[in-house]
């Protein structure tokens, strides 16, 4: 039988804060004995992912998503539970497994802010103990894919932060690992570095069938580059599976989008919630099972033109979705 790349068996990481009372009465009272809080940042986390499986992982602020991408980086020790990560316990730390797997969060620097990239880049060689030859052509095939062969001498400081995050991808992928975890890394890059980015993890993927799980809040990220996603909140993974699945699954609504044949003043809101609306056009979400009846009012009470039925934004769908969860649970501590 064989393993998979990644197993997480029951997961979880629980922090323990001290909880001070008020005044000089309370801090004497925290020296006798004292209370603290529970935080499960990560509860009872499991599933498997197979070799060149590019798997999104999302959740809200606090969810939990980076607490298990640094238990499966060696970087937390969990509380309990196990995983595997190339056959290898991760917080055990060993060589083997840190010389096949990156770890790139889109708010760190792993790069030398006061040398050039290159240079950062050499110093990574030599840890990494890779040859010369084989980190020329590396490096010169990822600076091409990233459009970033102008930019290896300048200062890593005075790149942009787009140019800066092509070059953290470059040193994440020197060593070329077979896991790649990336945490945000599109963070407040602008439209056209977020479709490079995008791009290009999507064609070093399926080139190298190397794993990837992606954590980000961008929902193009996702859409674009994730067949299978997971959903965490509350520390919990309360979805895995096929992202079209969680529109069949969780959205209750359609968008009806109509055209008119002239301008239409119209008043629309018996009809569903109006999302946008122009003299000539108007956009309606409807519940589901409503849709085929309230298409055929629509096109008994108007001049209609083109009328086009689509399914929620994603985005949306899982917005409300992590909305209905936080109004449905107690409120509880949660960590990243």
């Amino acid at each position: 039988m064989t393993m998979s790349t990644i197993e997480a068996r029951d997961l979880t990481k629980v922090y323990r804060t001290y909880r001070k009372e008020s005044g000089l009465r309370g801090a004497i009272k925290g020296l006798v004995r004292r209370r603290y809080d529970e935080t499960r940042a990560a509860d009872a986390v499991s599933f498997q992912i197979e070799e060149g499986e590019f798997v999104g992982f999302l959740g809200p602020n606090g969810a939990g998503k980076t607490t298990v991408l640094k238990m499966l980086s060696g970087l937390l020790n969990p509380t309990s539970g196990d995983a595997r990560v190339l056959g290898f316990v991760p917080w055990e730390r060993r060589n083997e497994m840190k010389r096949q797997f990156s770890l790139l969060m889109g708010q760190k620097n792993a790069l030398w802010w006061d040398l050039p990239a290159q240079e950062s880049l050499e110093l990574n060689r030599a840890i990494y103990g890779i040859d010369r030859e084989r980190f020329n052509k590396v490096v010169g095939g990822l600076s091409e894919l990233l459009e970033v062969t102008d930019k290896m001498n300048v200062m890593v400081r005075e790149l942009s932060l787009g140019e800066r995050m092509k070059m953290e991808l470059i040193s994440a992928l020197i060593h070329e690992p077979k896991v790649l975890f990336l945490d945000e890394p599109t963070i407040g890059l602008d439209v056209v570095s977020q479709k490079r980015v995008r791009e290009f993890l999507r064609i070093y993927n399926s080139e190298h069938r190397i794993v990837t799980l992606l954590t980000s809040h961008y929902m193009q990220d996702i859409a674009e580059l994730c067949d299978r996603v997971m959903i965490i909140d509350h520390g919990k993974i309360f979805f895995d599976g096929p992202l079209d699945t969680i529109i069949d699954r969780f959205s209750g609504d359609k968008v009806i989008s109509l055209t008119f044949t002239g301008e239409s003043k119209r008043d629309f809101t018996e009809f569903g919630e109006v999302v946008a609306q122009t003299p000539v056009s108007v956009q309606l979400k409807v519940p589901r099972a409503h849709v085929t009846e309230t298409a055929r009012h629509l096109l008994e009470a108007c001049d209609i033109s083109d009328i086009n039925v689509q399914e929620m934004p994603i985005e949306d769908v899982i917005r409300s979705l992590f909305g209905e969860r936080r109004t449905r649970e107690p409120a509880m501590p949660t960590a990243v």
